[in-house]
C-alpha cells in the first residue's frame, strides 16, 4: 500500500432523502500535514458517531488510521446531513486517500450503508428511491448493504450490489469480474391480497351500502358511511380494501417508496405487494396523520397511497385532525412545510369514513331509543366541517340490520365478485386516461370533466335544478359528475344518462332524495 501523500484527496458519492426527494451527497477526504480527524458538511449527531464507527471498523478489518490531519467534508454543506447511511461512503474515501483501497472511478458508484463496529454493513432507509434516482442521476453501480439490496433491486437502470462487509465492499468498487457475484436481481413482480383482509360475504343485508361502497372502489371515490352502532360500519370499511383491483408494479413501486424512507417495507420481498389499508385511532396527532417531525417523515395519509385511509368514528377525530385533510383529498399530495424543511408527500389515496348519526347513535332510528337533543345532535355532526363533507363523494346512509336479515342470512355475494366488475371498470378508466397523469374517475380535473363527462340537456337541467334546491356546491356539481363517469362505466356505457345522474345524487344527498 502507497503512504498518503501530502494534500491528497479523494471524493465518494452517496445520498440522503428530504422527503420523496433524493439529494446527492459528495464526501470528500483529504490528508493533509498534521493532527486528528474532523468532520464537517452540517452533521447531526448520527453523522459525527460515524467517525467513530468507521475508525473502529477499519481497525478491526486490518486497515490502519491515517496518522495526519484528516479533514471529512460532506457536501452540499446547506443540507443537514442526518441519519448513519454515509458510514461506507465515508470509510471508501479514507481509505481510498490513504492508498488502503484501490477506486479507480468514484464517479460511477453511490455507496450507502451504516458500519457496525466490526465493519459489517447494516441497512439503511430510503434504499428504493435512492437506486431510482442513482439511475436519473447518472451512476451504473449502486452499492447496498445486503439487507437493503432486494429491496433497491426493484430499481431499473443501475446495477445493484448487496455486500455484507468492508471486504466485499472493496471487491465491489475495485472493479473487476470479481464484483460480479454481488449482483442482485430483481424478482418479477406478483400482487398479493392484503392481511387479514374482510371479505363481503359476511356483510348481512345492506344493498344500498353493498351497491355505493363497489361505485366507490369501481371510480376510486370517497365514501361517508353513517348509521347506527351495529349496523356493520366498520366491517364494510375493512371489505372495502378486498374488492380494489390489485397493484401495478408502478404503483407498487411509488408505494414501497414512501414506506422505504418510513423503514415499514416487508423484509421478505423488499416491496409492498398489495395496497395499503391505514386506519389510524382518533387520538392521533396532526403531524402523525400528514406527516412532519425533526426528520419529515411521511404520515398515515401518505402511506395510504395507492391505497384506503380509514377514519373510524371520524366525529371522534379532533378538528384539527380532520381540517389537514382538505388539500390531500383535493389535490392528491401533502406539502409539509416547517422550519428546517418543505417536502412534497403523494397522498392518492381514498377516504373511507364512518360515523354515528348522533352521540347515541340511534338517530333516525325508528324504534324510539335515541336520547339526544336537537342541539346535541347539531353539535356532533358540526365536528365534521361542510368544507371536508364537500369532498367526499359519496354520503351512505346504513340502516340497522334487523333480526330477520341476521337469523335468515343467504349466501351473499363476496369480494372476489365485487372485485372483478370493479376491474373491469377500472380498465375503461385507464384506457381513457392513457398518457395522462390520472387513473380513476375521482382524479378528473375540471378540462377532464368537460371532455369526458358530457351529460347533455337533460342532464344539464337536473344538475342545475339540484343547485338551486339543495345547495350544491360548484365542487359538489363536478364531484357528481365524476361518480356519475364512473356508474356509466360500471354500466357499459360510453355516455351518461339520466339514470347515471339520478344514482349519484341519491349519494351526494341521501336523506333528501
Amino acid at each position: 500500500m502507497n503512504e498518503c501523500q501530502e494534500a491528497s484527496l479523494c471524493r465518494a458519492y452517496t445520498a440522503t432523502c428530504v422527503g420523496m426527494e433524493v439529494v446527492r451527497v459528495t464526501v470528500e477526504v483529504s490528508i493533509t500535514p498534521g493532527v486528528g480527524i474532523f468532520l464537517v458538511g452540517l452533521p447531526d449527531n448520527a453523522v459525527r458517531e460515524s467517525m467513530l464507527r468507521v475508525t473502529t471498523a477499519m481497525q478491526r478489518n486490518g486497515y490502519r488510521i491515517p496518522g495526519r490531519k484528516t479533514v471529512v467534508n460532506m457536501a452540499p454543506a446547506d443540507i443537514r446531513k442526518e441519519g448513519s447511511g454515509y458510514d461506507a461512503a465515508i470509510a471508501v474515501a479514507m481509505l481510498a486517500v490513504s492508498g488502503q483501497m484501490f477506486f479507480p472511478q468514484p464517479e460511477k458508484y453511490l455507496i450507502m450503508g451504516e458500519l457496525s463496529l466490526d465493519g459489517k454493513l447494516r441497512k439503511v432507509r430510503g434504499a428504493l428511491p435512492i437506486a431510482v434516482a442513482a439511475s436519473a442521476m447518472g451512476y451504473e453501480n449502486v452499492v447496498f448493504p445486503k439487507e437493503s439490496a432486494q429491496e433497491a433491486s426493484w430499481a431499473s437502470g443501475v446495477r445493484i450490489f448487496g455486500v455484507a462487509d468492508l471486504q466485499e465492499l472493496e471487491a465491489v468498487v475495485r472493479g473487476g469480474d470479481e464484483a460480479l457475484e454481488y449482483v442482485v436481481r430483481g424478482r418479477e413482480f406478483l400482487p398479493s391480497p392484503g392481511p387479514g383482509t374482510c371479505d363481503f360475504s359476511e356483510v348481512a343485508g345492506q344493498p344500498f351500502a353493498r351497491r355505493g361502497l363497489e361505485i366507490a372502489a369501481s371510480g376510486g371515490h370517497n365514501v361517508l358511511l353513517c348509521g347506527p352502532p351495529g349496523s356493520g360500519k366498520s366491517l364494510m370499511s375493512k371489505c372495502l380494501a378486498s374488492i380494489l383491483p390489485p397493484m401495478t408494479r408502478d404503483e407498487a413501486v411509488e408505494t414501497s417508496m414512501i414506506y422505504s424512507v418510513a423503514g415499514l417495507l416487508p423484509e421478505d420481498s423488499g416491496l409492498l405487494t398489495y395496497r395499503p389499508y391505514r386506519a389510524p385511532h382518533h387520538t392521533a396527532s396532526p403531524a402523525a396523520v400528514v406527516g412532519g417531525g425533526t426528520r419529515a417523515m411521511p404520515g398515515e395519509i401518505s402511506l395510504a397511497h395507492n391505497g384506503v385511509l380509514c377514519l373510524d368514528e371520524i366525529a371522534q377525530f379532533p378538528p384539527s385532525v380532520l381540517d389537514v385533510l382538505r388539500q390531500p383529498l383535493e389535490d392528491r399530495k401533502i406539502v409539509v412545510s416547517r422550519t428546517r424543511y418543505k417536502v412534497t408527500w403523494p397522498a392518492a389515496f381514498m377516504l373511507v369514513a364512518s360515523m354515528n348519526p348522533c352521540p347515541c347513535g340511534y338517530a333516525g332510528e325508528d324504534d324510539g331509543r335515541c336520547t339526544c337533543s336537537a342541539g346535541m345532535i347539531h353539535r356532533y355532526r358540526s365536528r365534521v366541517s361542510g368544507p371536508l363533507l364537500d369532498r367526499i363523494d359519496l354520503n351512505i346512509n346504513v340502516r340497522a340490520v334487523d333480526s330477520a336479515a341476521i337469523s335468515y342470512n343467504p349466501a351473499q355475494e363476496g369480494s372476489r365478485e365485487i372485485a372483478a366488475r370493479v376491474s373491469r371498470a377500472r380498465e375503461v378508466q385507464l384506457r381513457r386516461f392513457a398518457g395522462l397523469e390520472i387513473r380513476t374517475n375521482a382524479g378528473m380535473e375540471p378540462c377532464h370533466i368537460r371532455e369526458f363527462c358530457r351529460i347533455g340537456e337533460d342532464g344539464e337541467r337536473l344538475l342545475r335544478r339540484l343547485m338551486d334546491s339543495y345547495g350544491l356546491s360548484a365542487r359538489g356539481y363536478v364531484r357528481v359528475l365524476r361518480v356519475a363517469r364512473t356508474i356509466a362505466d360500471m354500466s357499459g356505457s360510453e355516455n351518461i344518462k339520466i339514470a347515471h345522474i339520478s344514482e349519484a345524487v341519491q349519494y351526494r344527498f341521501p336523506e333528501n332524495v
